[in-house]
């Protein structure tokens, strides 16, 4: 299989498409982004990366970081997480509160931005918010194998100043007893958290630990347990695109996860990592063109996990 070949071929198979979907404005550092950029970045288990397009152009990962804050939350807090998480479908919008009420403030799953704000919460345990940070960031660099990883403190700001439908929601679920540390520190850390800025071949690089249970194939450094990587992909497939991952798992058939700054992150067990990025979102949030990358993709490679076909690399 010539996987490069396979990139550019999807990357200029879909290149009059860019600027399609709708970027995010309800975040204004979000709303400025280009919208005609478009990336595709494959990592393999040898740690090529094979590229196309927009993919050494730093972005805002938004809630694909949910990912690498749940697979630090569980290395911390193990099964107790799932006493303050489900790990369902919410089948309601990302930042939806009505479940919440019903629910007694346990949020669906740790995707979903309440549930995301629980997990966040669980990944600070005992420390200060900055010592957190400081802590992702530092695994992400060491995953990614690139120091120049970081936060991009104009999207935070952007992000902590638009932020009030989030602070509704971890207000509400304090009341409920949910959260162990104090509001604002939760949500200073997950401010943050969501404007990390990586490229397409940066995220690739840093989640390969997911497609190969939990450890870097190429460092051969664990970042996750064999179980709970596993557990992670499933809620990937299963709730990453919110009420839209059934229509995702659907059409691609890779675990995944999506965010609002127009990437998409996927993993293929046992074979690689994908990240795309293109800044038009449809109407769930979910990047449009990232998404008929990763279809295409699927399609030339066999690789969805509902597929018998066993073609390697």
């Amino acid at each position: 299989m010539d996987l490069q070949q396979i990139v550019d071929d999807t990357w200029n198979t879909l290149a009059d498409e860019r600027g399609c979907g709708t970027p995010a404005r309800y975040i204004p550092a979000l709303a400025e982004v280009d919208p005609t950029k478009f990336g595709i970045a494959v990592a393999t288990r040898s740690g090529e990366v094979h590229c196309a397009g927009d993919t050494d152009e730093p972005f805002s990962i938004q809630s694909i970081s949910k990912v690498f804050v749940l697979a630090q939350a569980l290395e911390r807090e193990g099964l107790a997480l799932w006493d303050a998480v489900g790990r369902e479908p919410s089948g309601n919008a990302f930042n939806s509160i009505v479940q919440l009420e019903r629910e007694k403030g346990i949020p669906r799953n740790p995707f979903i931005n309440s549930g995301a704000i629980v997990t966040t919460d669980r990944f600070i345990g005992d420390r200060g918010p900055d010592e957190a940070v400081a802590d992702l960031l530092a695994k992400l660099q060491n995953m990614g194998r690139d120091d120049d990883i970081g936060i991009d403190e104009r999207v935070a700001r952007s992000e902590s100043e638009t932020g009030a439908r989030n602070r509704s929601l971890a207000y509400f679920m304090a009341d409920f007893g949910r959260l162990l540390n104090p509001v604002e520190d939760v949500l200073s850390v997950y401010f943050r958290q969501c404007a990390l800025a990586l490229t397409c071949r940066q995220l690739a690089d840093a989640a390969l630990f997911l497609a190969f249970d939990g450890c870097d194939p190429v460092t051969r450094e664990r970042m996750c347990s064999r179980e709970r990587t596993r557990r992670i992909n499933a809620l990937m497939l299963l709730c990453g695109h919110y009420d839209n991952s059934g229509e995702f798992a659907f059409d691609v058939g890779f675990p995944g996860k999506s965010g609002v700054g127009g990437g998409i992150l996927a993993s293929i067990p046992g074979r690689a990592t994908i990240a795309v990025w293109s800044p038009g979102l449809n109407k769930w949030g979910t990047s449009l063109l990232g998404a008929r990358a990763l279809a295409q993709i699927a399609d030339r490679t066999g690789w969805s996990v509902f597929s018998g076909r066993l073609e390697k690399i």
